[in-house]
């Protein structure tokens, strides 16, 4: 059985359970204290961070790399696209997301607990930008390559769950994006992947 560490607050774990939930497989949660990691996650992860999944003999960090294991491992629903050039598109999004995106969210999350607003700041503005930039691409497609759910949606969709927590706030031309939004927030398995934790990170 696949075993996922995760953290209850981390948004690249979220990821992974939202992935896995998917694929409505059997696997097992285990929590990891942020603040207070166990040993053994250094010894599995060199870098020392959740997520981390182990099955059998393997063990894997980083969610990316982390959900293509499992979407290949359990191809249904298939959530990287089959054919090798929109694969390769795919891939090439969520690195931009990672470079674009989610490297200011490692920025409002390692340091949360500094008094370091000119950084937090830039980073909201950041984000707010960029996702103001994807919006109307929701003016027409339902998911972000077109009418099915894919690795896109799930990379970015902690994210999109944390405005609020984060404190952005996105002007109305980023409706079609909110809207977008909404329809991943209302998938039976996002619902089942959140944690209490994350739970009241949204009004």
């Amino acid at each position: 059985m696949m075993v996922l560490y995760s953290g209850t607050t981390c948004p690249f774990s979220q990821r992974c359970r939202l992935v896995l939930f998917e694929k409505g497989m059997d696997f097992e949660v285990r929590d990891v204290d942020l603040f207070n990691k166990p040993e053994d996650i250094s010894t599995m992860n060199p870098y020392g961070q959740v997520p981390i999944l182990v099955e059998r003999e393997l063990i894997l960090y980083e969610s990316n790399i982390i959900n293509e294991y499992i979407d290949e491992r359990f191809p249904h629903p298939q959530l990287m696209p089959a054919d090798p050039l929109m694969r390769a598109r795919a891939r090439l999004m969520l690195f931009n997301f990672e470079k674009e995106l989610f490297v200011h969210v490692h920025t409002l999350e390692s340091e949360r607990n500094k008094a370091n607003d000119k950084n937090h700041d830039k980073a909201r503005a950041e984000i707010r930008d960029r996702l103001t930039t994807l919006a109307p691409l929701f003016l027409k497609n339902k998911y972000m390559l077109g009418d099915e759910f894919s690795m896109l949606d799930v990379a970015i969709a902690p994210l999109l769950w944390r405005l609020d927590h984060y404190g952005i706030e996105l002007s109305k031309t980023a409706a079609p994006l909110m809207k977008y939004a909404e329809r991943i927030f209302s998938r039976p398995a996002y619902i089942e992947a959140l944690t209490p934790s994350e739970k009241v990170m949204r009004r």
